[in-house]
């Protein structure tokens, strides 16, 4: 009864973590964020895992789980020490975007209230390329403070996987080891009742002689 409800439980934690890892992907694809988009990606496969690890009674799968979801703990850790400032760390850096491009959070112009203007460098100056300094203003929230908020979320639906993986894996491998000890899957009684029929065979053919 316990395994099936922390069964539940984790299939329902694995589902939420899915939604909660789309919803992050867009917003960083559409904020060119490189690395996110791959730690997401990968994040997503692993989950599916653990959840037809759960589903299909694969503690293996489940195991693999387990240890994505502490490098999922301490990837989002490290994203809110970068979005803060934290350690040496800067969110002004193109740390996330692999220095490919200056892009940053999508949050950054898009956050709830922001009101998005841009303004060109130079009255009266055409060049081929066109340069314009983009001001935010009026946001209710700063964008770092989004960005916190997202990577505590994930970290807190992780923990919760994390343990009640264990314990899933931990009640599995019980049933298994009772199973074992029962005799599910010993030969001997096989073996027992074999020996048994032949011995009965060949006793006839004994006493007629």
């Amino acid at each position: 009864m316990g395994c099936c409800s922390g069964r539940c439980t984790l299939i329902f934690i694995c589902t939420l973590q899915l939604v909660l890892a789309l919803e992050r992907q867009v917003f960083d694809f559409l904020g060119y964020q490189w690395a996110p988009i791959l730690a997401n990606f990968f994040h997503i496969i692993v989950v599916i895992l653990g959840l037809f690890g759960t589903i299909q009674y694969r503690p293996r799968y489940i195991i693999v789980y387990i240890v994505w979801a502490a490098v999922w703990v301490a990837w989002n850790v490290f994203v809110i020490c970068f979005y803060l400032d934290v350690g040496g760390l800067t969110k002004d850096s193109d740390l996330l975007t692999f220095n490919i491009s200056a892009h940053h959070s999508w949050w950054s112009e898009h956050g709830p209230g922001c009101i998005r203007r841009e303004m060109p460098e130079a009255a009266g100056v055409r060049s081929t390329e066109s340069h314009s300094y983009i001001t935010v203003m009026g946001c209710h929230m700063e964008y770092q403070y989004i960005e916190v908020l997202h990577s505590s979320t994930q970290i807190l639906v992780a923990l919760l996987g994390f343990v009640y993986a264990c314990y899933v894996v931990s009640a599995m491998t019980e049933e298994e080891d009772s199973f074992d000890f029962i005799g599910g899957f010993e030969p001997f009684p096989l073996y027992h009742v074999n020996e048994k029929s032949s011995h009965l065979l060949l006793k006839p053919m004994y006493l007629s002689t």
